[in-house]
């Protein structure tokens, strides 16, 4: 190969790999950063189309005829397969097959983190490409853009220590504010209901204390460190911090920055199970929450969060137990039957709308036990609870037709409590049950069974299933099919809520369960 023809397969590799570049940032971004994540999604789009492995079979029988290079017909050949070439490249710009270039619902936001990433991506596709082309000529662009979800997943792994340097200013920023202002730091974590549960917080003790909670899903080291410095001010006296985790020793890391006054853990389950591996692994990772603190606030209706409590007991820590079940001897009860909450003898009502969790109400309850506001105190708010935006939120439109809008759900247990409320919901207004979801994600080696019992609960309670995208659609078609009316298939969300819309008509509810980025198939 002369090295003016090597230049020039380079540069048209270069031009070509830069045109589907975004696709592959985009994914990063929205999968946090974390590696492998990248080349995980593109899997979920490879097997979604199968038209997808159609492009890998040819391109691996053609780059091996390439490599051939066979002496009959030599010219003939080479002349076929250049052409070959020219088309593979062409078809590759588009794997996976269906990944938009440009979201929908969730653009690339040229921040600067994903500027510093891009520039390490460029620079290794650039060696690669002109290492590649060296190699193997012409099918170097082809076997370079399959790779391409590997590449950014290493430049994710070779840019992780520089961007924890770079954040490093930003953390002792907030540090120091802490020290400053000197607020009592409460820090929640949980499979689901952090969010929820951190609301409930900062509303009951409100009217006691000066309060600041991190914002939206600010649950890393950034995301805190941004509300500490934004947000914590002199006059505060308690920050509630939501702590979220992807593995073992992230939430040990955030308490070292953070360090938790009351440290409390809503539920243990399997969202993130695809993440971590195990139950095991959650329950471990979610524990590091208490190390540090010196009051714990857990529910004990969990085996797992009543060991703990005990363990936690015996190394002198305080603890607070909470409990949805009256006949349980917990500090806090949150009894749903009679629309109360007990603490120490005492009672007030509470009213928990049917698609909410009590439990989230029970260890905010507790909280706000553990910061010293007596139940007399809180009984005022406590008729008077905030919703979570997209989480369990019920609207009803003008004509009669009832929305619950739990599109940040993505965990069985909150998806079939939601489930239970919208058909107690749809009885009393006679109408139709109709469920808008895409399924859950990230539950690993359950997820294709827990989507399908979902869908089998939909349809046995009589309900409409709007299976929506691919990633689960033959888990909830299958589960449908369990019951008197079959699930209903769903190119995007968009057609879906239209053809719920004219379903439910002006007695029926809707429920939207769980809402996928566009990444996913």
């Amino acid at each position: 190969m002369t090295v003016a023809f090597w230049i020039a397969n380079v540069v048209v590799g270069l031009l070509v790999i830069a045109f589907s570049s975004v696709k592959w940032l985009r994914i990063a971004q929205r999968e946090h950063y974390i590696s492998p994540w990248v080349s995980r999604i593109t899997w979920l789009w490879i097997r979604a189309y199968v038209s997808a492995f159609v492009v890998f079979v040819i391109f691996a029988i053609g780059a091996l005829l390439d490599q051939l290079n066979l002496a009959a017909a030599e010219d003939q050949l080479q002349r076929g397969l250049a052409f070959y070439s020219v088309a593979l490249i062409a078809v590759l710009v588009l794997y996976p097959l269906g990944l938009p270039f440009r979201g929908k619902s969730s653009h690339l936001a040229w921040t600067s983190r994903l500027k510093r990433l891009a520039i390490a991506w460029t620079v290794l596709v650039v060696v690669l490409d002109a290492l590649f082309t060296w190699l193997a000529g012409p099918t170097a662009v082809a076997i370079l853009i399959l790779l391409l979800p590997v590449v950014t997943d290493v430049a994710l792994v070779v840019m992780s220590p520089i961007e924890k340097r770079l954040s490093r200013k930003f953390v002792l920023s907030a540090q120091k504010r802490l020290k400053q202002v000197r607020p009592r730091v409460v820090a929640i974590t949980g499979s689901y209901g952090k969010t929820s549960t951190k609301a409930y917080v900062a509303h009951l003790i409100g009217g006691s204390l000066g309060v600041v909670a991190s914002p939206a899903s600010f649950n890393n080291l950034m995301g805190l460190s941004r509300a500490v410095n934004e947000r914590v001010v002199p006059g505060t006296e308690v920050f509630v911090a939501e702590m979220g985790v992807y593995g073992v020793g992230e939430i040990r890391e955030l308490s070292k920055y953070f360090p938790p006054d009351i440290a409390a853990i809503t539920t243990i389950g399997e969202a993130h199970l695809a993440r971590m591996g195990s139950r095991a692994t959650i329950f471990q990772a979610k524990s590091e929450i208490t190390e540090k603190a010196g009051t714990v606030v857990l529910p004990i209706d969990e085996t797992e969060l009543a060991g703990l409590a005990e363990r936690c007991r015996a190394e002198g820590k305080r603890v607070v137990t909470v409990s949805v079940h009256p006949e349980v001897p917990a500090d806090v009860v949150v009894d749903t039957a009679s629309g109360t909450v007990a603490v120490g003898g005492e009672t007030a009502a509470v009213h928990i709308p049917s698609v909410g969790h009590a439990v989230n109400l029970a260890v905010a309850v507790g909280i706000a036990v553990a910061l010293g506001i007596d139940l007399k105190t809180l009984a005022p708010r406590l008729t008077a609870l905030p919703d979570s935006h997209h989480r369990a939120e019920i609207q009803e439109a003008a004509n009669g037709l009832v929305i619950i809008d739990d599109t940040y759900n993505s965990n069985p247990v909150g998806a079939e409590k939601a489930l239970q409320g919208a058909v107690e919901i749809a009885h009393e207004h006679g109408g139709d049950l109709v469920v808008v979801t895409p399924g859950m994600v990230e539950l690993g080696s359950v997820q294709y069974e827990r989507n399908r019992a979902f869908a089998a609960s939909v349809s046995a309670a009589g309900g409409h299933l709007f299976a929506v995208a691919l990633t689960n659609r033959r888990a909830l078609v299958a589960g449908a099919a369990t019951g008197p009316i079959p699930a209903r298939v769903f190119g995007d969300r968009k057609s879906a809520v239209a053809a719920a819309l004219d379903q439910a008509g002006t007695r029926g509810v809707i429920l939207y369960e769980n809402d996928l980025p566009d990444h996913y198939p």
